[in-house]
């Protein structure tokens, strides 16, 4: 009987373990996905257009994380387009990086970046601002960053005006 009574528990305990694990890995794909962001962008901060990209898909042989749509980077703000989207996945971060040709997550942590905040939503417009004292001409790319599990989701390389 004790046998019995401690392989429920055990199995109680490994169960719940389990199933929490596998609620913490599908929560942002199963209600999170569907969020759309919508953020606007002033007048006057649409006026200091200084450099454009795109996202692109930096691993094709991987389908979970991809990116795609436009950036464009403002004095003050870095903004994620409407047509902005990336795979769903946790604790996402939007970074201003020094490097060009980002196309592999070491390249991510090989070269200085600033961290603009958590991502905060899949898809849509999104509006990040920059401290004051970066020189944004020493930023060559704004990276999507997994900083859950260091992985890589999106680089779009920077072209200034």
């Amino acid at each position: 009987m004790k046998r019995f009574l401690f392989g429920v528990v055990i199995g109680g305990l490994l169960g719940t373990g389990f199933g929490a694990a596998l609620m913490v890995f599908f929560y942002p794909f199963i209600f999170l996905s569907g969020i759309v962001a919508t953020e606007s962008l002033s007048d006057a901060e649409a006026k200091t257009l200084r450099a454009g990209g795109s996202f692109i898909h930096a691993n094709p042989s991987d389908p979970i994380h991809y990116g795609m749509g436009k950036v464009s980077v403002f004095d003050g703000t870095v903004r994620l387009e409407s047509d902005f989207e990336v795979g769903p996945g946790p604790k996402y971060k939007v970074l201003l990086h020094t490097a060009k040709g980002i196309r592999k997550s070491d390249d991510v942590t090989a070269t200085p970046f600033i961290d603009l905040g958590s991502l905060r939503a899949f898809k849509g417009s999104q509006n990040y601002s920059v401290p004051a004292e970066v020189k944004l001409g020493e930023y060559q790319s704004v990276v999507i960053w997994c900083e859950a599990f260091g992985v890589l989701i999106s680089p779009a390389e920077l072209t200034f005006r």
